[in-house]
């Protein structure tokens, strides 16, 4: 391995957060000093473009192309990911080979400390699918309107008035140091988004230095979860229009993995769950193919499985 190892990343505050999270473990695991390891921030099209949703210029693409380009041509050694925002289908010179401890999982509501508390026709700030979906079948009578951007500049969309409410992934708001703003949902009420608080390590597939090193930090726990997140959204052919939500939890060598897909109002949704033998991760199929056959052919047409 040639030092310093260059690892990659998207340039907002919350990446530059989990990129030096990323390289302080590595640094941790391997004795290595600070030298060792110099964080590379990548500007990505998803940065640049924020004014329309993910979905009409390119998808989840958008937050990895760049970095992907990067690790092709030798740029970076790695780059690391929030897992939720990484596309389900990977090129396959690039292998994931290492994930942090996952964080909070929920969402946080900004602006009322309940949904309820809204008044009739107030507007909620987002850009996720799953949430504008959750949120249109608890308040029906209230506006979904596009907040794209990162922490800061959602924060400040609400602070001028776009919306009388947004809602944030608790984990980025607790890596950047803000437990304090917003009100957790509990996961009974909005099941999160697959992947949602995981962080990932990407190399190419052929650096069998990097996997060896990556490996002491990787989080076997996080790692089997969000695989399993993850072979659902493949089963159920998901992209970035698709609005669903799951989460798997270990319990002993099993995985508890809950899913629920939704149509875009929040009118319709399927419900499921499963429980996956260890080293079976990828039998989420199954859980897609119960969700999908139980939904309308509206619901369906949402999918591409």
């Amino acid at each position: 391995m040639q030092f310093p190892l260059r690892l990659g990343t998207r340039g907002s505050p919350l990446a530059l957060a989990q990129a030096r999270m990323s390289a302080d473990a590595l640094r941790r695991a391997h004795g290595w000093g600070e030298e060792a390891i110099r964080i590379v921030p990548i500007r990505t099209s998803g940065d640049r473009i924020q004014d329309r949703p993910l979905a009409e210029v390119g998808g989840k693409a958008l937050w990895t192309r760049e970095l992907d380009r990067a690790l092709a041509e030798g740029e970076i050694d790695f780059a690391v990911h929030s897992m939720k925002d990484v596309e389900t289908i990977r090129p396959r010179e690039i292998a994931l080979a290492a994930m942090l401890p996952r964080a909070d999982v929920r969402d946080r509501l900004i602006g009322v400390d309940r949904l309820e508390a809204l008044p009739s026709g107030a507007r909620i700030g987002t850009s996720s699918p799953r949430r504008s979906a959750q949120v249109r079948r608890r308040r029906p009578d209230c506006a979904v309107v596009l907040f794209r951007g990162n922490i800061d500049t959602r924060l400040a969309k609400l602070a001028a008035g776009e919306a009388e409410a947004t809602l944030l992934a608790a984990a980025g708001l607790d890596r950047l140091g803000r437990p304090e703003i917003g009100h957790p949902i509990a996961i009974e009420a909005m099941l999160p988004a697959p992947s949602q608080g995981a962080v990932g390590i990407e190399t190419l597939a052929d650096r069998h230095d990097l996997f060896a090193a990556l490996a002491a930090i990787d989080h076997r726990t996080t790692h089997r979860c969000v695989a399993a997140e993850r072979a659902l959204l493949a089963a159920l052919g998901a992209d970035c229009r698709s609005p669903v939500a799951a989460l798997a939890v270990e319990q002993g060598a099993e995985l508890w993995l809950r899913a629920e897909i939704l149509a875009e109002d929040g009118a319709e949704s399927v419900c499921g769950e499963a429980r996956l033998a260890e080293g079976r991760e990828a039998e989420a199929d199954a859980l897609a193919r119960r969700l999908l056959d139980q939904a309308s052919p509206g619901l369906r047409a949402l999918f591409a499985g």
